[in-house]
C-alpha cells in the first residue's frame, strides 16, 4: 500500500518546492502520495502548479493533490511536514514593529525575544489543531516534521500536549558546519562535528579534522578571515567569551542574548549590512515582503522557467527527505534533530526540546547521549529554555500572566524594558494579534480596555538602528536573478 506525505502550509514556495524536489530525488519515494494544504488558496494554487509542472518534466507519475481542507489532506498520512507561518506577514509585522516602539530592535523576531514569543503563541494554538487532526485521521504512528519557528516552542507543545511524535528540523547546523570548514581552509567533509544545545543556540562542542581537535583554532581562524571577521562579530564574540561557536547567524544570535542590541550604537557596531541575516533591523520581515511580492508579480515567468531537476547533485541539505529515506529504505542518515531531551544532554532540563546529533535507519530516529554541555553554553541555553517553558504553557492555557513573565525573563527584552513597559507592550501585541490568538479571548478584552483607559507609558516612533527600505517591484526588477533567488529561498 502506498504511503502518504502531507505538507501543511504548502503555499510556502521556498520550503514546499525544495522539500518535494528532495523527496522525489529518492526513487523509493516516488510512488508515495503527496498532499498539499494551506488556508490561502491563491498561494496554494501557485505552488501546486509549479510542483505539478516539475513532476511532469521529470517524467514521473507521482500523485500530488492540493486542498484547503486540512483534514482531507491529512487522511491516511504517514508523514507530515509543517512549514506554516501563522498570521502571515501581517502578524509578523506586528512582531517587529510593536516591540520597536519600546526600544526592542530585532533582526528576525521568530525564535526568542518579544517577536518570537508572540509568534509562538499564534503557532502553538494552530499546531495543537494540526495534532488533533493527525491523531484523528492520520495513519497510526504518523510523524510530524516541524520546520516552523519558533522551533523549540512549537515542537515542545506538540510532544507534550499534541499527542503526536514531533521532530523539529533546522538547517543551521549543516550550514554552519560548512562555514567552519571554510574558516579553517578545509572542505566540509574533512570535519567531523558534534553540535548540541537548543535550536538556534546549538554549540559546536567538538570539531575534529582527522582525529585532531580543532576547537581551539577556531577563534584565530575567524579573526583573521577578512570576510567572516566583518560579518560574524556577534558569533565571534560569543566564541571568544564562551569558547565554542554557535550555529545561528549573526543577526539571529544577536537577539537571543542580552548584550549586543542594547542601543543603536552597539547594534551598528556588531552587525553587518551585507545581508539581512547579519543583523539588519527587521531584516527578515523585509526580505519576506520582497520575496512574496516578487513571487506573486513574477509568477508567470516562474512557470516559463526551467523546472526543478530531481537529481542527487541538486538535493538540498534539509534533513526531511533524508530522514524519510532512512526510515523507509534503511539507508543510514546522520543529522542533527530537535527532540525531547530525556537524558541526551545531562545538564539541560529533561523535558526541554534540545538539538543534538542522531542517526536514522529502519529502526527509527535515534539520538545518542551527548553528556554535559560546557557550563557556560548550558547556562545560555538554560536561560532561553526558561523563556520557552513559560511561553509554551502560556500559549496552551491562554495564560497572559505566564506570557508576560516569559517576556520579562527573555534576555534582550528584560535587559531593555521595565516590567510596566513589558505589560503595556504585551497588551498591544495581544490586541494587534487577536484574530490569531483564540485562547486569549478574555485577556485580550481586558488588554483592550486597559489600553483605551490609559494612562499609557510613552513610546517612540522608530525605524530602528539599521533599517533598509523594502524594495518595490520596479526596484527588484532591475536585478531579477537576485529577486527570484530571494523569493525561492524561504517561507514567504
Amino acid at each position: 500500500m502506498s504511503k502518504k506525505i502531507t505538507f501543511i502550509g504548502a503555499g510556502s514556495i521556498g520550503f514546499t518546492r525544495k522539500l518535494l524536489s528532495d523527496l522525489l530525488t529518492v526513487p523509493e519515494l516516488r510512488d508515495f502520495e503527496y498532499a498539499f494544504t494551506d488556508i490561502d488558496r491563491h498561494n496554494l494554487d501557485m505552488v501546486t502548479q509549479l510542483c505539478l509542472r516539475d513532476i511532469a518534466a521529470n517524467g514521473l507519475s507521482t500523485k500530488l493533490t492540493a486542498t484547503v481542507d486540512r483534514r482531507k489532506a491529512l487522511e491516511g498520512s504517514n508523514y507530515v511536514f509543517c512549514v506554516v507561518r501563522i498570521g502571515g506577514l501581517e502578524a509578523f509585522e506586528t512582531d517587529v514593529e510593536i516591540p520597536l516602539k519600546y526600544g526592542v530592535d530585532q533582526c528576525v523576531g521568530d525564535t526568542l525575544c518579544a517577536g518570537g514569543i508572540m509568534y509562538g503563541q499564534r503557532g502553538i494554538a494552530a499546531m495543537l489543531d494540526f495534532c488533533r487532526d493527525i491523531r484523528e485521521v492520520g495513519a497510526p504512528g504518523c510523524i510530524l516534521f516541524n520546520y516552523a519557528n519558533p522551533m523549540a516552542m512549537l515542537t515542545w507543545a506538540c510532544n507534550k500536549y499534541g499527542g503526536v511524535k514531533t521532530v523539529g528540523l533546522c538547517h543551521g547546523v549543516p550550514h554552519t558546519h560548512e562555514q567552519i570548514a571554510r574558516a579553517l581552509g578545509l572542505e566540509k567533509g574533512d570535519l567531523d562535528v558534534v553540535a548540541a544545545g537548543i535550536n538556534h543556540q546549538t554549540w559546536f562542542i567538538s570539531v575534529k579534522h582527522r582525529g585532531q581537535d580543532m576547537t581551539g583554532k577556531l577563534l584565530a581562524a575567524y579573526e583573521k578571515d577578512p570576510i567572516l571577521s566583518r560579518r560574524e562579530k556577534v558569533r565571534i564574540d560569543m566564541l571568544r567569551r564562551f569558547g565554542f561557536y554557535s550555529t545561528e547567524s549573526n543577526g539571529h544570535l544577536s537577539e537571543y542574548v542580552a548584550w549586543y542590541r542594547k542601543n543603536p550604537k552597539e547594534i551598528r557596531k556588531m552587525i553587518c549590512l551585507d545581508d539581512w541575516i547579519l543583523g539588519e533591523t527587521g531584516g527578515y520581515l523585509r526580505v519576506c515582503k520582497e520575496g512574496r511580492n516578487w513571487f506573486e508579480s513574477d509568477f508567470p515567468n516562474w512557470l516559463k522557467a526551467d523546472p526543478e531537476c530531481y537529481v542527487p547533485e541538486k538535493r538540498s541539505q534539509e534533513h526531511g527527505s533524508y530522514i524519510i529515506e532512512g526510515l523507509e529504505t534503511g539507508r543510514v542518515y546522520r543529522g542533527h534533530f530537535n527532540v525531547e531531551n530525556r537524558g541526551i544532554i545531562a545538564n539541560l532540563p529533561q523535558d526541554a526540546i534540545i538539538e543534538a546529533p542522531g542517526y536514522v535507519d529502519r529502526n527509527g530516529i535515534n539520538v545518542p547521549v551527548v553528556g554535559e554541555l560546557p557550563l557556560g553554553c548550558a547556562a545560555v541555553c538554560q536561560q532561553s529554555i526558561s523563556v520557552q517553558r513559560l511561553a509554551v504553557e502560556a500559549a496552551v492555557h491562554g495564560n497572559d500572566t505566564l506570557l508576560r513573565q516569559a517576556m520579562m525573563l527573555d534576555p534582550l527584552t528584560g535587559a531593555l524594558l521595565t516590567p510596566a513597559q513589558i505589560w503595556q507592550m504585551v497588551d498591544e501585541m495581544l490586541v494587534a494579534q487577536a484574530k490569531w490568538l483564540p485562547q486569549y479571548g478574555p485577556a485580550i478584552s481586558v488588554a483592550r480596555r486597559r489600553l483605551k483607559k490609559g494612562p499609557l507609558l510613552p513610546t517612540k516612533k522608530s525605524r530602528g538602528a539599521a533599517r533598509i527600505a523594502t524594495k518595490s517591484i520596479a526596484q527588484m526588477s532591475k536585478d531579477r536573478v537576485a529577486a527570484t533567488k530571494n523569493a525561492a529561498a524561504a517561507a514567504k
